[in-house]
């Protein structure tokens, strides 16, 4: 199939995935199959219960390291790797992760605050108090309620407590930025201090329709503008690798939040929705290009960008290491790009989302805290062995309760224990909790997109038409929510998850979205792909591998059914609501 562009054969993208507990890097060939991959954890650092921190030099470290593994992994099968057959490049990241770093060094100066750190509890409080709105605000401007989990209350953490970060900020010697501005500021050499606006859209800073900085909230939380990095879009030339790091020359050109990237490489165009199972559980939906205000507490976000709307891709209100305005920087990012220009249009896409802080990190907890399990295969078939719960709930508020709840005062409690309990009914227990929670969040996604028209997406589990120009007025079919992430290949949970949701869940074949998307985006930003042919299905197929022939790793694409009556669905979700009740109001017990 002819997708434009000249393309050639035998051509590969490369994806950077820098998450929450590890780093991995993929190649692609040019039909989107996985040709070689590596992938590294790291430490998770605790200060004091509740807070939660990552070095960054150790996720540059990672990178690199993961960035070879692959490669030498792909030359080992007697591909050819480098400049001339690696059309680009694109990352991914763990969101609202916050670092502040050195201009002049590139020296952190301080960890980096992880997106589940809850220190800025009293910061939080204190602004809920001061300013008039309450924690809705910014809602307004931001799409996002004040809380925790976003960049802007870590930065100006670490702006009021670390002495080093007030005073190189002082000298003009500080650079702010998440995860992906990190990599891409290092991977450039220091020469681009940019991000993208679904990662900017996070920080509780943005404008959420202006995609810019909003002046009035940088001046309330007493933040300079001057430490902020440009925001671009999510699929455009953005500047060529620098020499010290693999894959010299080639250009970087995607940049999404890691949810973001799950969305584009499932492929959810306007009125459909994905759920990512990993560390946590992210479900959104994109509501097209119009910002869809919730009513139940969820949040406002960009989806992605496929393409900056500003003429030739310029940047605004930045400045690189040397001090080249963006007006100038782009002019030398145009040229490295031998021409190449996206095939992107522009468009922002907007989303609701609901973010649950604990999935997949429960069950690492089971293994590492309690040593119920040794490792994370095993929690299925302990599950498994008992029909249910025996009356057990968990609720894992180890952070407190993001969407809909948005409760910092919960904490993770087990509740209905008895003589009966075994660990198989605790380990089922905290697989529910991952679909409950989920459950909760579809249904106010429902609630809201049916008052707005957004997307069409009714309570009574049917998707109305998207209303993009190739819809039918009026057509309908069955809502199917999309799944994808690490813990998605437990078939117990994704059952689970139909059942809770009294819908069908489909499975892809190659779960592994978020660095799909971002390769789809680095592509669409150099031109190899139109971002129709994207979102159309057009490019690429799920999950399909050189190794595996294109079956899909393990065979694990499916659709799973409800199995359980309407009548116990209801009755179970009473009990667990019951228990969420009972994780209130206990932050002060510690």
């Amino acid at each position: 199939m002819d997708t434009g562009g000249d393309r050639g054969e035998g051509w590969l993208v490369g994806a950077i995935d820098q998450g929450t507990t590890s780093t991995r890097f993929f190649l692609y060939d040019e039909h989107l199959r996985v040709v070689a991959s590596h992938q590294m954890e790291f430490e998770q650092i605790q200060p004091q219960a509740g807070w939660v921190e990552h070095d960054p030099m150790v996720i540059l470290s990672t990178v690199r390291e993961c960035m070879e593994g692959a490669i030498a992994a792909a030359r080992s099968k007697g591909l050819e790797v480098g400049p001339d057959t690696v059309r680009a490049v694109g990352l991914t990241n763990q969101r609202e992760t916050t670092v502040v770093w050195r201009r002049s060094t590139g020296e952190p100066l301080h960890n980096a605050i992880v997106w589940m750190d809850v220190r800025t509890s009293a910061l939080c409080q204190r602004l809920e108090q001061q300013l008039p709105g309450g924690r809705d605000e910014w809602r307004g401007v931001t799409g996002l309620p004040l809380s925790t989990y976003f960049s802007a209350l870590k930065l100006t953490w670490l702006l009021e407590e670390v002495p080093a970060v007030r005073q190189a900020v002082e000298e003009g010697d500080a650079l702010f930025g998440t995860i992906d501005t990190w990599l891409i500021w290092n991977l450039t050499g220091g020469a681009t201090h940019v991000t993208d606006s679904s990662n900017a859209s996070r920080t509780l800073l943005m404008d959420l329709r202006a995609l810019q900085w909003s002046d009035p909230i940088l001046k309330a939380l007493n933040i300079p503008r001057s430490i902020l990095p440009s925001i671009i879009s999510s699929a455009e030339h953005i500047a060529p690798i620098t020499s010290s790091w693999p894959l010299a020359g080639v250009p970087l050109s995607g940049c999404l939040g890691d949810q973001h990237a799950a969305m584009l490489g499932q492929r959810c165009s306007r009125g459909q929705a994905k759920a990512t199972f990993g560390t946590g559980c992210f479900m959104l939906l994109n509501t097209g290009p119009q910002v869809c205000a919730s009513q139940h507490g969820l949040l406002s976000t960009v989806a992605f960008q496929l393409g900056s709307r500003r003429e030739g891709g310029r940047r605004e209100g930045g400045r690189g290491e040397e001090g080249i305005a963006w007006e100038e920087a782009s002019s030398t990012v145009s040229s490295a790009s031998s021409g190449s220009s996206s095939g992107g249009s522009g468009t922002c896409y907007y989303a609701l989302e609901g973010s649950i802080a604990i999935a997949g990190a429960a069950v690492q907890w089971l293994r590492d805290n309690l040593g119920i399990i040794s490792s994370a295969q095993e929690v299925e078939p302990l599950a498994a062995s008992v029909p249910d719960t025996g009356g057990v709930y968990f609720v894992p508020a180890f952070s407190g309760l993001f969407a809909p709840r948005w409760r910092e005062d919960a904490r993770g409690v087990i509740v209905g224990l008895s003589r009966f309990t075994t660990r198989a009914h605790i380990a089922r227990a905290v697989l529910e909790a991952i679909a409950w929670q989920t459950r909760e969040v579809l249904d106010a996604m429902r609630s809201d997109a049916m008052q707005s028209g957004a997307a069409g997406v009714g309570s009574s589990g049917s998707s109305a038409s998207s209303g993009d120009s190739d819809s039918r007025e009026g057509e309908s079919e069955q809502f199917v929510l999309r799944v994808d992430g690490g813990a998605s290949v437990n078939s117990l949970l994704v059952q689970m998850q139909a059942d809770f949701l009294g819908c069908p869940v489909q499975r892809p074949a190659d779960i592994e979205t978020t660095a799909l998307g971002a390769a789809l985006a680095a592509g669409i930003g150099v031109g190899l792909w139109r971002e129709e042919e994207v979102l159309g299905g057009k490019v690429g197929g799920y999950g399909q591998s050189a190794e595996d022939g294109g079956r899909g790793e393990e065979g694990i694409g499916a659709l799973f059914l409800p199995l359980i009556t309407p009548e116990v669905r209801e009755q179970r979700f009473a009990s667990w609501c019951k228990a969420v009740e009972r994780s209130l109001d206990l932050n002060d017990l510690a």
